[in-house]
């Protein structure tokens, strides 16, 4: 998959109105804004997200809905390992399957650059956020202590990729889940 390539299958999923497509230079300003209304404790500063956009192993995504970014996600891929670097979604469009949306785009492009899980870190104080991860097949494995500054701590999560349309079975033979 090349920085330019769609994530199809992920893509699907977005309510009617919305689309998704790679984060291109001229998205950063709009994107770096939004970052700093979502996250004004820690927001990146908007060179870490030109950095991020121009290194070869990233990969960024925004959800747009008329041309406007409503939100975005980028990750990390060095296979076998995958990270999820930032994923967000703004207010006014919460609980529209966005975030899964976006997530579900990072897991594609991860298993088509050859990865096999996926890490990321996210708030201990955002039960929102880790019920998603959770959903997704996330687990904890570790806590850093003030990794978003003094008493706020994160969860290191870990998953486990599976390639689209893999479908698991239990033991007698039944489909207990298929990957799309």
């Amino acid at each position: 998959m090349t920085p330019g390539e769609p994530v199809v299958a992920a893509a699907a999923s977005l309510p009617r109105g919305y689309a998704l497509r790679p984060m291109q230079p001229g998205d950063l300003e709009t994107v770096h804004a939004l970052e700093t209304e979502l996250f004004p404790e820690d927001a990146w500063p908007a060179q870490m997200f030109h950095e991020e956009l121009a290194h070869p192993t990233r990969r960024y995504w925004v959800v747009t809905r008329e041309r406007e970014i409503v939100g975005y996600a980028g990750m990390m891929c060095i296979p076998p390992v995958a990270d999820v670097q930032t994923i967000a979604v703004a207010p006014a469009h919460e609980g529209r399957g966005l975030g899964a949306t976006l997530l579900r785009g990072l897991h594609e492009a991860a298993v088509a650059q050859g990865a096999s899980e996926m890490m990321l870190e996210v708030r201990a104080d955002n039960p929102r956020a880790q019920a998603l991860y959770r959903r997704f097949g996330y687990h904890h494995i570790h806590t850093r202590a003030h990794y978003y500054g003094p008493g706020h701590d994160a969860l290191i999560m870990r998953c486990e990729l599976t390639p689209a349309g893999t479908v698991e079975r239990s033991a007698d033979g039944r489909t207990i889940h298929e990957h799309r």
